[in-house]
């Protein structure tokens, strides 16, 4: 159980590094290829669309083909455009390699989530999801310092170093992981769809899992100009406080398999949504930066905790199209994610934060009475 929670952690890792890790090359890429900043935007945002278009073709070719197998064409492909990110001479051909580093991401991710439940015990499942979310919570703590400590000598460097490690990390899943050979080969690819599709259960979960990464979103685009505005934080400030909020997203993460293993799952699952509404309409009264900063990274704290469980259900609710559901579940955070930036800029200009706060306690409550319905709560005799 260790080995696998060590790789897919690390494999959670490295995507999300490189995800984060453009941000601080943008004022120089933007000098070295002569654009505006407001096109050297468009190599973080190549990405995302490369990866959250491709996730829905990703889900039922992994469902139909040895995960395993598509894992390593992934890193491989990922490794082989992110070295081709750091030769690129033109603006257009590093629009171009991130693109294909976005797609051969899709390819990736998804085999993490579907590949845990086939090869940890039931017992571990949350635990390894656990460590995998840890992945990623780390990755956006220190993917930034990374691209900006690496390319202190040449921007070339990070670029190469991650292609290096993809290297690295396909070699040591090729030696550790089993064959995960899909037992459903000669189902076709709309097929597969249709198993997600023609279930009421997933699909529920789907809409639950939407709503509350809308809900969650919505509240982390916002919180630094929240602090920036009522509290009059600089900008070093802000970033000060996002550390201690992303620390506390870490610990949910660490702490979450653990946390279902004391509570059993359904009760860990129920009592988390519970204190994430409490939460944030409690925000809705903080009056001082002290109090918004200890309420904000108990949130985090909470959602670093629930993201292993919300990952568990979707992966337990369509058993024989898992990849497809994980590539799903990636869609609907993007979504998600989309939707946050435009309802949280109209909440916060009329009612500022607590607009927003309200807004997610609702949101996160829906998803919950989702959940509740079709039975996620409900504790087994």
């Amino acid at each position: 159980m260790r080995r696998y929670s060590s790789l897919f952690f690390l494999i959670m890792f490295l995507i999300g590094t490189d995800t984060f890790l453009i941000s601080p090359l943008l004022p120089t890429l933007s000098r070295l290829f002569n654009v505006s900043t407001a096109a050297s935007g468009w190599l973080v945002s190549a990405y995302a669309i490369g990866y959250a278009g491709f996730a829905l073709v990703s889900g039922p070719i992994s469902d139909q083909h040895d995960r395993k197998q598509i894992l390593l064409y992934g890193l491989a492909g990922f490794a082989l455009s992110t070295a081709f990110c750091g030769l690129a001479t033109t603006y257009w051909l590093m629009l171009l390699f991130r693109f294909l580093a976005g797609i051969c991401a899709a390819f990736v991710t998804p085999q993490v989530w579907a590949s845990i439940p086939e090869v940890v015990e039931p017992k571990d499942i949350v635990k390894v999801m656990g460590y995998a979310t840890a992945g990623l919570s780390i990755a956006q703590l220190v993917g930034i310092p990374i691209g900006s400590y690496l390319a202190a000598g040449s921007w070339h460097t990070p670029f190469f170093v991650i292609a290096v490690a993809a290297v690295l990390l396909m070699i040591v899943c090729l030696k550790s992981l089993p064959s995960l050979e899909s037992k459903h080969t000669s189902v076709g690819f709309w097929h597969t769809y249709q198993q997600v599709i023609g279930n009421q259960k997933a699909l529920s979960y789907l809409l639950a899992y939407f709503v509350f990464q809308t809900g969650s979103f919505t509240s982390i685009t916002f919180i630094a100009t929240w602090f920036t505005h009522d509290y009059g934080l600089t900008l070093t400030g802000v970033g000060t406080a996002m550390i201690a909020i992303g620390a506390g997203n870490l610990l949910g993460s660490l702490l979450s398999g653990y946390y279902a293993k004391k509570m059993t799952f359904p009760r860990a699952f129920a009592f988390s949504f519970i204190a994430l509404i409490l939460l944030y309409v409690g925000l809705g009264f903080a009056n001082s930066f002290v109090v918004s900063e200890v309420m904000v990274t108990v949130v985090y704290i909470f959602n670093g905790l629930i993201f292993p469980l919300l990952m568990t259900s979707l992966q337990q609710s369509v058993v024989n199209a898992r990849s497809t559901m994980s590539s799903l579940a990636n869609a609907a955070m993007y979504l998600g994610e989309t939707f946050a930036g435009g309802i949280g800029g109209l909440l916060f200009k009329e009612w500022g934060f607590v607009g927003i706060a309200w807004f997610a306690a609702v949101v996160i409550a829906i998803g919950a009475v989702l959940y509740w319905y079709h039975g996620a709560f409900k504790v087994s005799e």
